[in-house]
């Protein structure tokens, strides 16, 4: 199971949502608003930039960060599942 960072909970609170550890066995983190489910984000096998920062460093997880936005540019699509992930996760 995987154990949600501060990072990610920062960027939720910005964002105005609620997390919780994901009810769907290949996924990280399901994203609330207001109570109401919108999508789970984050595949459980892949490590994110809360993981990275905590196992090598903050100059190691800034390029996994670089390099994960420019692969992922296309999901960022307003209120999407890849727009949370972008946010919450990177």
């Amino acid at each position: 199971m995987y154990q949600i960072q501060p990072y990610t909970y920062k960027q939720a609170k910005i964002l105005g949502v609620e997390v919780k550890p994901s009810t769907h066995k290949n996924k990280k983190i399901d994203v609330y608003k207001n109570g109401t489910y919108i999508c789970s984000i984050g595949f459980l096998g892949m490590k994110d930039f809360p993981t990275y920062l905590k196992e090598k460093g903050i100059e190691y997880a800034n390029e996994r960060r670089r390099l994960y936005h420019l692969r992922h540019h296309k999901d960022n699509v307003l209120k999407t599942a890849g727009w949370y992930s972008l946010r919450l996760l990177w």
